[in-house]
């Protein structure tokens, strides 16, 4: 009784079965370096969304600097150590006046970079001292550059210049900078 046979043959099954197996060494080949450069290209984002997070607070401070609701005395801004410093002051609680104790209400605040990291300080009145609290994490990031310029115009309120440039640790080639410019209308 004659049976009519269908499907692959023997060697159908193994030349398949070669041609899969060399495409599937490939792409084992492929996905530790696809892997990569995935996970190199999310550091990246993540670093760029620090700066940008920090630069845009900065910038908040910065265009607050100067307010004040009644006759306060001294700047209201100071940029301090080459423009790596920069030391901001309103009248938060609009009493007209601009404290400076106790220091937790204190209506100064102090942006500096030190050591590969952007600190801040509540109460500053100088760019030098102790009790900083560090702004980013220098284990995972570090800070190359913090810049602040004021540029003067005539007729008009002056613009406060950031710049703000990090890497990543492991990543010293992949840095990445962050520039800003806000109007301080109250200086």
């Amino acid at each position: 009784m004659p049976v009519k046979q269908q499907g692959f043959s023997l060697t159908e099954v193994l030349i398949a079965m070669a041609i899969s197996s060399v495409l599937l060494m490939g792409a084992a080949r492929f996905l530790p370096a696809l892997q990569r450069s995935i996970m190199l290209l999310t550091k990246q984002q993540e670093l760029e969304e620090e700066l940008w997070l920090r630069i845009n607070g900065i910038g908040k401070h910065l265009q607050r600097a100067g307010y004040c609701a009644g006759k306060c005395e001294g700047e209201g801004l100071k940029i301090g150590l080459r423009g790596e410093c920069v030391i901001v002051q309103w009248d938060e609680n609009s009493n007209g006046r601009w404290e400076t104790s106790p220091s937790a209400a204190a209506e100064q605040t102090g942006i500096r970079l030190n050591g590969g990291a952007l600190e801040t300080l509540r109460g500053a009145t100088q760019c030098d001292g102790k009790g900083w609290e560090r702004m980013t994490d220098p284990d995972r990031i570090r800070v190359q550059r913090f810049q602040v310029q004021r540029i003067s115009r005539a007729g008009f309120a002056p613009e406060l210049s950031l710049t703000l440039a990090a890497s990543a640790n492991g990543q010293p080639d992949g840095e990445v900078e962050a520039h800003h410019i806000v109007t301080g209308f109250n200086l």
